[in-house]
This record gives C-alpha cells, structure tokens and sequence, in this order.
C-alpha cells in the first residue's frame, strides 16, 4: 500500500511538473518558408507555439483579420485624361475606351514609406505606338512602383497621350466616386490592402492535460510587402488596439442609473462618433471577408454588393430576389454576417431591386 501511494504521488507530481513547464513556456514564432513567386507575389508560411487549448484561434482569427484590413497601403485614386469629360469617350489611336484605361491603373502596385497622409501627383506622357506600362509613370520620390510592366494601355498611332493621376494610403477597399471628381476626372476604385489573401491552420501536439496547441500561418502579399514586414505591422496594429484596455479602471467605468441616463446616453457626441466611424468601417470591408462559397459571392457582385455596408441595405427578401439566389444563399450570407460581424440583415423589406 504504501509503495503503490508513493508511485501515484510521484506520477502526481511529475504532471504538475509538466502542466508548470508547459504553462510557462514563452511563445515563440518561426518561419517555415518565404519565396517570390513573381514581383506582385510573395509568399511566406510561419509557425507559433505553444498555446494553451483554445489561445491559437483567439490569435488566428485576430491575426487574420489584422493582415487583411489594418495594414495600410498606397493606391492610384484618380486619374484625368486631358481632353476627355465621358468614361465612356474613345481617343484616337488608344486602343482601350477611357472606361477600360480606368481599370488597369487600380492593378498597379506601389509602395510608400511616407508617414504622411498626403494626395500625390503623379502622370504619364508617352508618345505611340506603344504600350504603356507603369514604368512609363513619373512618381514622386516617396512612392515606388512594384513592377514596371503592369499594363496602363496600349497607343496603337503615332499620336501624344497624357494622363495625370492621384495617388494615396488608405486602408481596405475604397470605390470611387463620380460625384465628387471635377470634370474631366475619373475615380478609380482603390485597393489598399497590400495582403492578398491569409490562411491559418490549428493544430495539437502532447496529451492529457500536457496538450498544446500549434498554430501555422500562411500569407501572400501584392509585393508592397513582404510577408514578414506584414505580420509584424498586423502585430502592432493589435497591440496598438488592444493596450488601452490595459488601463481601463473600475473607477473609470460609469454605471447607468436608470432609463432616463441611457436615454441621455444614446444623445452623446462621442457614440454619434462611433456609429460613424462603424459605419465608414463597414463601407471600407468588402463582402470578400465573409468567405462565402462561389455562388453566393459570385451572385452578390452581379448585384453590385461589394461591401458589408451595402450588403446592410439588403433584407432577406431583398436578396432572395437576387437571380440565382436561392435560400440557401441567403442563410450562408446571414451565417457568416453574424459570425464575423455580429451584424443581421435588416428585417425589413427594403424593396431594393437589382
């Protein structure tokens, strides 16, 4: 009896010892892969570890929505063509209409180090026959294009072609608007976001309650960045959120007494500033986000959906009346609505026809 007590005793100890060491080990991250897969492509995988059971997707989920939507980026946002006042115009000589000219700047990678939040001028002057590329745009000194052979258009006649163009950071996805350019300027729809696509997978590793979590992340990038400048960018943007609620106090926090205070409440400046800001949030995330399958994303941007706010101006109904969107969709949109932004689709039939 008493050597049986003393081995249980030992086994005893030695899990707490475990359970100790393993609760103590500090996190650590490394990279498993990096590679350039073409100048507007790079790819980089990374593994974390340890985790106690459930900390890698608090971590996973955050880190991936960090990468996708806080890291800034530099975008083309206006372009003018001298002589021309309709998108749809046709120039002599230029084998695109002005519309598809519009298109190929938005693909244009750059990249900027500025610290400041200013509009850039930038323009290119090519005479044909030629085909324009960005390299054949004068940048300013702050902002460097990825790769000089992305397609601008094509001069197919001996003839000049000038286009000035605007050039700013941002965050997101920002769709241009034609209402607030000046004659002769066109908007072009902006994408800011230098990560092009996050993966992250969980893993277990030791048993009982020894068991520890892994956690392997993959992220491709535009070029702008590399994979590791955007994980350490996504991880101060987290931290930058995160820290002030490490200074939050209990003598901070008023409570409300009674109905009439949160009537009050509801009239404060800085809440009318937050559902602002929400709101400006939500038209800069696109509906990409929300990982839908094909048919339902596919069908949303026939519909001209593109961000989580116009999707918010949607109901049920509405969106049944979308062609080739079935109940099914409809339930997948709402599912994944709630899951990633706790938002619902409004109840109400807003009669919005597509």
């Amino acid at each position: 009896m008493a050597i049986s007590h003393i081995k249980r005793r030992g086994i005893n100890l030695r899990m707490r010892k475990n359970e100790t060491s393993t609760s103590t080990q500090a996190i650590q991250w490394k990279c498993l892969e990096s590679k350039t897969e073409g100048k507007r492509l790079h790819y980089g995988r990374f593994v974390v570890s340890p985790f106690k059971r459930g900390q890698a997707s608090t971590v996973g989920i955050a880190m991936r929505r960090a990468l996708s939507q806080e890291i800034e980026g530099t975008s083309i946002t206006h372009a003018k063509f001298h002589g021309i006042v309709h998108e749809y115009s046709t120039i002599t000589g230029l084998q695109e209409t002005i519309h598809d000219a519009l298109v190929n700047p938005k693909e244009i990678v750059l990249r900027s180090d500025s610290k400041k939040k200013d509009i850039w001028e930038a323009f290119s002057s090519v005479t044909g026959p030629k085909e324009v590329t960005a390299g054949d745009t004068s940048l300013p000194p702050c902002v460097k294009a990825i790769d000089n052979s992305q397609h601008i258009a094509t001069i197919t006649q001996p003839i000049s072609s000038t286009i000035e163009l605007e050039i700013e950071k941002g965050y997101g996805y920002r769709i241009g608007n034609l209402l607030k350019c000046k004659i002769g300027e066109f908007p072009i729809d902006a994408v800011f976001m230098p990560v092009r696509n996050v993966n992250y997978s969980i893993h277990l590793f030791g048993s009982g309650v020894a068991t520890q979590e892994i956690s392997f992340i993959e992220i491709w990038t535009n070029g702008s960045l590399t994979p590791h400048e955007a994980l350490s960018e996504a991880s101060k943007k987290l931290i930058d959120l995160i820290t002030p609620f490490s200074h939050v106090r209990c003598g901070d926090v008023s409570l409300l007494i009674n109905d009439e205070d949160l009537a009050d409440s509801t009239k404060s400046p800085h809440l009318g500033d937050a559902n602002k800001l929400e709101e400006k949030l939500l038209k800069d995330m696109f509906i990409d986000q929300l990982e839908l399958p094909a048919r339902a994303f596919n069908c949303l941007k026939r519909a001209e959906i593109y961000t989580i706010a116009d999707l918010l101006n949607y109901s049920r109904e509405d969106l049944s009346k979308i062609k080739n969107f079935g109940r099914k969709s409809v339930d997948q949109v709402s599912e994944a609505l709630w899951d990633r932004f706790a938002k619902e689709l409004p109840s109400k039939k807003l009669g919005i026809n597509r």
